[in-house]
């Protein structure tokens, strides 16, 4: 399996939408985490974004599971980028 980093982008204008959702946003996280797909995830602190890191087979599966997450299926997410990760060096490597 690859690890691969998933970047969200939030919009100001969506801020009372993620406040709503964000337990089942992070409920289906949970879910990920005991699943054994992600690795690492969590807010920017300047409530810009966030970045999630998973395992994964190749961007086409990672893009169809991110399409699941409750953000993205209240379109709260104002952009998204997926992109394979290769660590070299420290705890992902």
């Amino acid at each position: 399996m690859a690890l691969f980093a998933v970047h969200y982008t939030y919009s100001p204008s969506t801020t009372d939408g993620r406040d709503t959702h964000r337990a089942t946003h992070r409920a289906w996280l949970a879910n990920l985490l005991e699943q054994k797909v992600l690795v690492s995830s969590g807010p920017y602190v300047d409530g810009s974004g966030a970045l999630i890191i998973v395992e994964g087979t190749d961007t086409a599966s990672v893009q169809e599971l991110f399409a699941q997450d409750p953000f993205a299926l209240e379109n709260l997410i104002e952009s998204s980028t997926i992109a394979e990760w290769n660590p070299v060096m420290g705890t992902f490597a």
